[in-house]
Order: C-alpha cells, then structure tokens, then sequence
C-alpha cells in the first residue's frame, strides 16, 4: 500500500504543477484507489479509521479475483485535518498516481476544497459523511443523507410526542459551513413550523475547541428561562465532540433535563467516557453499530477481524457510520466499474443508475439516475451506559434523498 504524509507531501508539491506521466493504473495490472482521511490533527480519532476500512473493501474484492481482471492498490494519506492540503494531495493522486477514484474528507469544508480538484480533472470523490445538502456534482458521490433524510426526522422527533415535546433550541457548532448551513436550514424549518425566533440561539467555537464551561453555563441560564422544552443541536466535530459531552456531564445537566441532538455525534466519540450521565442523548445516523441485521453482524466480526490481523490502531469492538460508508463507497465503485467493464470516469459515471447494494445497517443502498446521491435508511439513537447507541426510531425504509433544503 502507497501512504503519503505531511511531510512526504510537502516534499514533493513543487512537482505539482508539472505534466503527468504516468501511465493510468488500469493500464497495468492494478488499479489504484485513493484515500484523503486524516489520522492526525483534531480529525484524527474518527476519520483517520476510514483509512483501514477501506483498505478492508479492497481486500475483499481482491480475494474474489480484484474489480474488471485487476487488483485493487490503496493509496493512503494524512492531510493532517488541514483543509487546504486535502485538495494538494488529491490533486497529486488524480495526476500524479493516476487513481481511478478519491474516497475521503469528513468536514464539509475538506469536501470543498477537494470539490474543484475533481471537478477540474473529471476525477471522483465518493464522500461518506452525512453533511448539510445544497450541493450536487457529477464528480462526488454522496454516499450518505442530507439533511431532509436525516436531520429534519431527528428534530421531529424530538419536537412530538415520542420525543421530549422540544420547543427551544440551543445550537452550539464549529465554526464552519456545515454547522452554519444546518443551523440556517433549521431556523428556516422552525419558522415554517410557527417556532419563533425567540425560541433559539446559536453559538459557534473553533475546530479543535476544548474548553465549553462558559458555553454550558450558558445552556443552563436558557434552559431556565420559560417557554418550554429546551434541546441542545450540537454541530461540533472531531475532538470537541468528547469535551462538550465531559462537559455537560460534569455540570449535572441530564438528557431528562436538557436533551442533545448529536449531529455528528458516533460512538467513537464515546470512548473512554462514563456514559452513565449520558445516557439518552442522542444521535442521527444512516447507520448504528446497534442495527439488527445479518450484514451488520458479518461486517462488525470482518472488522474484528482485520484490526487483529493488521495491528490496525484502532478499537476493534466500535464500528461507526462513516466507516460503514466508506466501505460502501468502494463497494458501489466496484459495483459500477464492473458494469461498466471500464475504470474511465464518464464510463463509470453512467453505470450509477440502478445500482443497489445491501450494507451492514439492513437497507439496501440505491442510486438512481437524476444525481449521485445515494438513498439510505435512517436511524436515531440514544447514548446507552456501553459507550454505544440503542436504537429508538429507525425509517420504514430508505427514503429519497433530496440534495437541495427547502428551508434557508
């Protein structure tokens, strides 16, 4: 396997700007795959396991026999959770390594610095997160839900009767697109819904942000006022993710008291915490390790088994939704590469329609013909005291996406 580094990037990116002249990977007996996940920087705990789990996908198909007669070559990175450099590296992996497809970012604003690398040399990136929607390029498959999918039933839920009646709104995000895109799609949404905008505030902090006494102590005064139910939208990402919830714990506030929505929100993020005080916040995902399916327990014992027999550096006992998406991802690549007996972009592209895959969340994945998003089901899951989610509510199916927000 092929890993580039910070260091080994800055090594060579005077090159750059020269012509390529490598011949394309399907032209010997491999083709290549490119990763752009971070496994350093306040990014590093989640999105640096998505590395693995896709190099997993490719061993798998290697050992039926590769993808259209050739092994599949996974050539890994560390963009070091520095946006700019998630571009640079995909740059140099679409016209230096000649891959055949990127799998990565986790941050909407990775995607968006990777966006027109793609997008200016017909490239693919298959993006795994669930994210804020109002996107839709012929270069990106989205492999997971916008907001329509995913967002709007958590927060409906939360807002009725099977939830906790909310009725006022505390957004803490970091501060960058998703969560400002999010929060504006929300307020919009509450608007429609009669809520006003007395009923919400939002707060934004730095990616990397750790310390949130000063921004609890801020809920709890919300939450005293009058006007109902008080939930907490949390948007931050990465290493923030665990600080806030420490946080919220050590001042007393429990989910019977002040509920939180995370939107990002997966069980790696509760490793090594005392969930006991956490129990019954929550989470939306297309997929949670909890989903009863033959696919899930198969996919969790491959993984267990492949972090054993690789020394992979990361628990082999917690699976998330982005891991799951990951590989998805490569498996709809393999899927269409193979009908289209072709590794060439455009001809790959026209393969998407029609393509159906069943993951481990018990859905079938499906992708039709008016864009490259990817319809999944949809789950919501509250904080159990094993560091991990039980399921309260998941969709009767997977529900169409729709790329762009009516609301904001």
């Amino acid at each position: 396997m092929v890993g580039f580094t910070r260091r080994g990037f800055l090594g060579t990116a005077a090159t750059l700007s020269a012509p390529a002249l490598i011949r394309p990977a399907w032209a010997t007996d491999t083709v290549k795959l490119g990763c752009l996940f971070s496994s350093s920087g306040t990014m590093a705990n989640i999105e640096g396991r998505l590395n693995h789990v896709v190099r997993m996908a490719a061993d798998g198909l290697n050992a039926k026999g590769g993808v259209n007669g050739r092994r599949i070559e996974v050539v890994t990175s560390d963009p070091a959770s520095d946006w700019p450099l998630y571009a640079q590296i995909g740059r140099q992996m679409l016209q230096q390594e000649k891959v055949a497809a990127l799998f990565g970012c986790w941050t909407s604003v990775s995607r968006k610095s990777v966006l027109p690398v793609v997008e200016q040399n017909d490239g693919l990136l298959f993006y795994p997160l669930h994210f804020e929607g109002d996107e839709n390029s012929k270069n990106v498959v989205y492999v997971n839900s916008p907001p329509a999918s995913s967002v709007l039933p958590a927060v409906d839920y939360l807002m009725g009767a099977e939830g906790v009646g909310a009725k006022r709104f505390f957004m803490v995000g970091s501060d960058y697109v998703w969560p400002r895109t999010i929060n504006k799609q929300l307020k919009a949404y509450w608007t429609s819904k009669g809520v006003p905008e007395t009923a919400w505030r939002e707060e934004y902090v730095p990616l990397g942000f750790s310390n949130f006494q000063t921004l609890v102590n801020q809920i709890r005064s919300f939450a005293a006022q009058p006007g109902g139910q008080p939930i907490v939208v949390l948007t931050v990402v990465g290493s923030s993710i665990p600080d806030f919830l420490r946080e919220f714990a050590n001042q007393g506030i429990r989910a019977t008291d002040v509920p939180i929505l995370g939107l990002d929100m997966v069980e790696a993020d509760l490793e090594g915490l005392d969930t006991a005080p956490l129990v019954g916040h929550l989470n939306c995902w297309a997929y949670l390790q909890a989903a009863k399916a033959e696919a899930n327990t198969t996919f969790l014992s491959e993984w267990a088994a492949y972090v054993k027999a690789k020394g992979v550096p990361f628990s082999a006992d917690t699976v998330i939704d982005p891991m799951v998406s990951a590989y998805d991802s490569v498996q709809l690549w393999a899927l269409a590469a193979a009908k289209a007996g072709s590794f060439d972009v455009p001809e790959v592209r026209k393969a998407f329609p029609g393509l159906r895959f069943a993951d481990p969340s018990g859905y079938t994945l499906t992708m039709g013909g008016e864009n490259n998003y990817v319809a999944r089901g949809v789950f919501i899951g509250s904080v159990n005291e094993k560091q991990g989610f039980d399921i309260l509510w998941q969709s009767p199916d997977a529900p169409k996406p729709v790329p762009f927000s009516p609301y904001g």
